[in-house]
């Protein structure tokens, strides 16, 4: 796969996912551009992509600030050029608990992060995408979005909330030329996974996180990386709006695709 000339903004790209993400997007021959809080995990991830032949650059910038987000992607225009592909990938899991004691801070800061911060990034992103009728937009879900996520209710709702986010605005831009995809990376030991093993919140009610990894049901954060890049490269365009996981099997989706769009399959369904 060749992404040559792609001009890719990832947030979240400064370790976890959304570093492997860039670097993957870079080796494909994307232009990339980091997005993350932390200056000094920025610059680690920029000089990995830079010493492996790709192109980077590295915007520090909060996704949930408004005029941050405007700059951000002012910025990188200015840089590399219109943007062709937005990976929204920064979240957050701080909020762990039940409902009546767990700190609302805490709670409305994954709400806003995961759900406020992806749509600013999409609101800033779509206008330029929209006058050349090209783009593709991919917006991380996870745990929460086809099922309960007791005591991580604030991360688990966001999450479902991006489906559907992702859903309407796939349908919005229907017309204009631009792809909107929800991926599911898996379960992926990260900094975030690891505050839920380790702390004292996480210990005491996500217990099962630690089942899932002892039994090896996670995998490396470069499943999810690849199929950003196959995501990237426009094959499945036809699917925009809809959800996929690192779990699916790409062949059969595009074989079995009349189906899946006839029956109206990879949504956000309650009935």
């Amino acid at each position: 796969m060749s992404l040559n000339n792609m001009i890719a903004v990832v947030t979240g790209a400064g370790r976890g996912i959304g570093r492997a993400m860039a670097l993957e997007l870079a080796s494909q021959g994307a232009s990339v551009a980091l997005v993350a809080r932390s200056a000094d995990e920025l610059k680690a991830t920029r000089e990995m992509v830079t010493k492996a032949g790709g192109e980077a650059m590295a915007v520090r910038a909060d996704i949930t600030d408004r005029t941050a987000v405007a700059g951000t992607f002012e910025e990188v225009r200015k840089r590399f050029g219109e943007i062709d592909l937005l990976v929204n990938n920064a979240g957050s899991f701080l909020g762990i608990g039940p409902v009546w004691e767990v700190d609302p801070e805490l709670w409305l800061q994954d709400v806003t992060t995961n759900m406020y911060g992806t749509f600013l990034c999409c609101r800033a992103a779509i206008p330029a995408m929209r006058k050349r009728k090209h783009g593709r937009i991919i917006n991380l879900i996870g745990g929460g979005t086809a099922s309960a996520f007791p005591y991580g209710s604030g991360y688990g709702s966001s999450k479902a909330a991006i489906m559907r986010f992702t859903e309407s605005l796939a349908e919005e831009l229907s017309d204009e030329g631009i792809a909107v995809f929800a991926l599911d990376p898996g379960l992926v030991r990260t900094g975030m996974t690891e505050y839920q093993l380790k702390s004292a919140e996480g210990r005491k009610w996500l217990p099962r996180i630690k089942e899932l990894f002892e039994q090896g049901v996670d995998g490396p954060p470069e499943r999810a990386a690849r199929l950003v890049c196959a995501l990237a490269g426009g094959e499945y365009d036809r699917f925009s709006g809809r959800g996929f996981t690192v779990r699916d099997d790409l062949d059969q989706i595009r074989r079995e695709a009349e189906e899946i769009l006839a029956g109206d399959r990879m949504k956000l369904r309650v009935l």
